[in-house]
């Protein structure tokens, strides 16, 4: 039997995790991570997500149950740095960063298995809802959607290396959710029905731009709004306020649909257009990790994901060396919509991650960066 530091959020899927260990006759070890900023939302707003306050009580309450050693690890700092921080400098950027992802990348697992080694622990365990195994013919760690398509989470945990999956356990990859709170009443365990956390925990109701405007207000500017023919259509009150596909918030009167197609920082210019505008066959992407493959010499065929609960999509990804050491470009074999600047695209070969990257650009964006983007001293309103 191993010992085991198991990552324990306070709500069902990690309290089932740490069940099925010390059921399993592991040493297991609860320990919660305390992200939480010193100017954050309130108390109520963040009781409700993933790492509010409530979390250590009933992180607390399970452990003692368990009759398990638990402990509270002071990330907050990491935290700032590496997801706070990212977050705004991203919305700075026009683009719309994945804050669970760089939490993953930067403090869920390398800095928890530091602190599991300290304790003289082999693994460390999440409620993640993915799978682990070894290629028998590479002999690579392998990182594998969730038995349950539904609540697969493999597209957030791309950046795992392979040092980390060596020492990672997913107990609840096999499992759906339904057979998880089935296991959490089995157990005896008082966060049975604890609701899912949804929002991003230090952004209160979800309001993204009203909290990057509180941290960068220097750069909520108004600025046009221009369509795909170069359009003067009204003024915006901050690009950090928008991301692409969304539609509310314009403040423009229309007779047709408009959506956000592109935003565009070096101008403070929110570029819009129809539905049809938002689909897209290319991107460029950076910060390339490698999961389940080694290297990418040449042009890759597979499937691939720019939001987490699509349909995989076949596409091609070629490594582009030209622009940097870590991009890629892609081309998908149909257009995809509203393929954001700052999310993740994943790469799959059936249920195997590939790999992953950061999305970097568009064909959009590129279009409207040469002829078809006039100066804006040329613009004229619609």
């Amino acid at each position: 039997m191993a010992r085991i530091v198991v990552a324990m959020s306070g709500g069902v899927d990690s309290s089932v995790a740490a069940a099925l260990l010390h059921d399993q006759g592991h040493e297991v070890i609860g320990v919660t991570l305390n992200v939480w900023p010193d100017v954050a939302p309130d108390a109520e707003t963040r009781s409700k997500t993933c790492c509010g306050v409530s979390a250590v009580e009933d992180a607390r309450r399970v452990a003692s149950m368990l009759g398990i050693p638990y402990y509270v690890l002071n990330f907050k700092d990491l935290f700032r740095q590496y997801v706070i921080d990212d977050f705004v400098s991203e919305y700075r950027r026009g683009r719309t960063p994945n804050p669970c992802v760089r939490c993953n990348q930067h403090v869920k697992f390398r800095p928890v298995l530091d602190r599991a080694t300290t304790l003289g622990a082999d693994f460390v365990a999440t409620g993640h809802y993915v799978r682990r195994d070894i290629d028998p013919q590479t002999g690579r760690y392998r990182l594998l959607k969730a038995t349950d398509a539904r609540k697969d989470q493999s597209y957030v945990l791309f950046p795992m290396q392979q040092d980390e999956l060596a020492r990672t356990m997913f107990p609840l990859g096999d499992l759906s959710k339904p057979e998880t709170r089935a296991l959490a009443i089995r157990y005896g365990l008082g966060v049975a029905d604890k609701a899912e956390s949804m929002e991003i925990c230090f952004v209160p109701d979800n309001k993204y731009g009203k909290y990057v405007e509180a941290a960068l207000p220097d750069r909520s500017v108004p600025g046009p709004i221009i369509d795909m023919n170069g359009r003067y259509r009204g003024e915006h009150p901050g690009i950090i306020h928008f991301t692409v596909g969304q539609r509310r918030g314009l403040g423009i009167g229309t007779n047709e649909p408009l959506y956000v197609v592109a935003i565009e920082p070096e101008r403070n210019a929110v570029i819009v257009g129809s539905d049809d505008d938002l689909f897209q066959t290319h991107l460029v992407a950076d910060r390339l990790n490698l999961v389940a493959l080694p290297t990418l010499s040449g042009p890759l065929r597979c499937a691939a994901r720019v939001r987490s609960r699509m349909a995989d999509a076949t596409a091609t990804v070629w490594p582009a060396p030209e622009i940097s050491p870590d991009a890629v470009r892609v081309e998908f074999d149909e257009p995809q919509r509203a393929i954001t600047p700052g999310q993740a695209i994943v790469f799959y070969d059936g249920d195997v991650v590939l790999g992953g990257a950061t999305i970097a650009s568009t064909g959009t964006v590129q279009t409207l960066g040469t002829a078809a983007r006039p100066d804006q001293s040329a613009l004229t309103p619609a």
